[in-house]
């Protein structure tokens, strides 16, 4: 029997530290309503969208989702912090270089989905601070139809205001509501500009109605939400 890798045994041991840790200190900060999050499939490739309200959902759903593998994109420069390049790669994360097309972290990312990751991504691309939806940016199509893989939306809300909670000594209502699972129909990869936006809408839709209203933000006339390019799956695969 081969050994392992001392490397991959230090990575194991640190992920069950990191997750130890943040779940204790999310559970103690927050009031965390998390029971829907059962219905996320328990193997297999899938991207979850989810929208970004501050640094807290971050590790609420990666301890709640353990001991799925999961991925995400976070922004390169924070590599310059040995504390957080050393918590972001434990966590999985991808670097990316943002304002220029990084194909790097795309092909990354790409593979972590095939290999059967939850591949984590906030479509609004930024931080809220106020939990109300911002319009979708189009890279979550590009990974959709690359990789085929279903896509799942998993949204939080209550969370906004944990700073001045904390500073009360106040515990914060966290929320978490999980949809539909669904697939981008096959179509052909040189989406023009129109056609990428529209399909971001209609999966950004699909959030916003999982929110109160108050949290919908640019999505709040549901009335508007269209389904042409979703293929709903009837449940986990």
């Amino acid at each position: 029997m081969s050994e392992q890798p001392e490397g991959q045994v230090r990575k194991t041991l640190s992920q069950r530290i990191a997750n130890g840790f943040f779940y204790a200190l999310t559970s103690l900060l927050c009031r965390i309503e998390g029971s829907q999050l059962s219905r996320v499939p328990s193997r297999g490739p899938l991207i979850l969208v989810s929208n970004h309200v501050n640094v807290l959902e971050i590790p609420v759903l990666y301890t709640r989702l353990w001991p799925r593998p999961i991925s995400g994109f976070f922004a390169a420069y924070r590599l310059e912090s040995p504390w957080m390049r050393w918590l972001l790669r434990t966590f999985g994360g991808i670097p990316v270089h943002r304002g220029e097309p990084d194909l790097r972290a795309i092909r990354q990312a790409i593979a972590r989905i095939r290999a059967g990751d939850i591949f984590a991504l906030a479509p609004e691309g930024t931080r809220s601070g106020d939990g109300r939806l911002g319009p979708g940016r189009p890279g979550v199509v590009m990974l959709a139809l690359q990789t085929g893989a279903p896509i799942l939306p998993v949204v939080h809300y209550g969370d906004a205001g944990w700073l001045e909670n904390l500073r009360r000594l106040r515990r914060t209502p966290f929320h978490i509501a999980v949809g539909r699972p669904f697939r981008l129909k096959p179509m052909n990869l040189q989406l023009r500009r129109a056609e990428r936006e529209r399909m971001v809408d209609e999966i950004m839709y699909q959030m916003a109605a999982l929110l109160p209203p108050e949290y919908r933000g640019v999505y709040a006339d549901l009335n508007a939400a269209t389904t042409r390019y979703l293929c709903f799956l009837e449940g986990p695969e």
